[in-house]
């Protein structure tokens, strides 16, 4: 097995939201109107965006369908 360098804890969730907003952004949807197309309440997904939920791989998938995207696009390394 490859080894790859150790992503700090946490970095993954930070990055999914930070790939989230541009890619909400970029298709003129609030989050608010993103949570309603979800079925999740607003604060949900500001969470999201934030870092600090935990989702799961299908949620995640969910997010990406929605979104029109594949879920990989999420969890790319984003540049700071």
């Amino acid at each position: 097995m490859q080894k790859h360098p150790k992503t700090p804890l946490g970095e993954l969730q930070r990055a999914v939201g930070r790939n989230l907003r541009v890619y909400r952004v970029e298709r003129g949807l609030s989050q608010e109107a993103l949570a309603a197309e979800l079925g999740v309440h607003r604060t949900y997904m500001g969470g999201v965006e934030r870092g600090e939920r935990n989702l799961t791989l299908r949620s995640l998938e969910r997010i990406a369908t929605t979104l029109d995207l594949d879920p990989r696009d999420l969890i790319a390394p984003g540049e700071d």
